[in-house]
């Protein structure tokens, strides 16, 4: 085989190479970006770019630039579909929120749909937050001692609390009571809540664990 004929079948091989290479990137790029879509769904606090990059086994760059093409695609860039909800960073982190226009419609449907009673570990929680609002989900969790993420979910769906701001040390959301809270109490405010520690059980015949 003569040197110009091995020459041209490496040359092949290389370029074969990087075809392969370069088409393997763009699906390892479309694959994170499905990865991170489906944790954003479920995640309860904003995912910072280094929770998710290590969520999916990815380099940090790729994952900020798998985020940005999701935003792009929510907001309905080059022509697309834009959609009722948005990709936000809020407090170093990313999480999916319902656009603001939309916030009327989706709080009419949650109390249309869910007009039953609250449980009583949300009425406990309820509690926990009107009396040492703001306050961080893991405080709450902390106060119970179980676990409260789907219970907080229920109370923001039904509209009585809402995320007031972020801590500053953590970059956990806090959560504080809303006006709606005040008009189910037939408060003016919440200085009119009752004291709480007589309220309070003195232990004497334990205390249920209950989430």
């Amino acid at each position: 085989m003569t040197t110009e004929a091995t020459g041209t079948r490496e040359a092949t091989r290389a370029s074969s190479a990087t075809r392969t290479s370069s088409g393997q990137g763009a699906v390892s790029g479309q694959a994170i970006a499905r990865s991170l879509e489906a944790i954003l769904m479920v995640a309860d606090e904003p995912q910072s770019l280094v929770s998710l990059a290590t969520a999916v086994g990815a380099p940090t760059a790729a994952v900020r630039q798998a985020v940005e093409s999701l935003v792009a695609d929510f907001d309905g860039a080059d022509g697309g579909t834009r959609r009722g909800f948005e990709l936000r960073e809020v407090g170093g982190g990313w999480r999916f929120y319902v656009r603001p226009e939309f916030d009327p419609v989706v709080r009419d449907f949650v109390l249309t749909q869910n007009p039953s009673r609250l449980s009583q570990a949300a009425l406990e929680t309820l509690a926990v937050i009107a009396y040492k609002q703001p306050i961080t989900r893991s405080s709450i969790a902390q106060i119970r001692a179980v676990n409260v993420d789907s219970v907080v979910r229920t109370l923001l769906g039904r509209g009585l609390i809402t995320e007031s701001a972020t801590d500053s040390e953590t970059g956990a959301i806090t959560y504080e009571t809303t006006e709606l809270l005040l008009t189910h109490l037939g408060l003016n405010s919440l200085d009119e809540l009752p004291l709480i520690s007589p309220l309070l059980s003195d232990g004497q015949e334990g205390f249920d664990d209950v989430a």
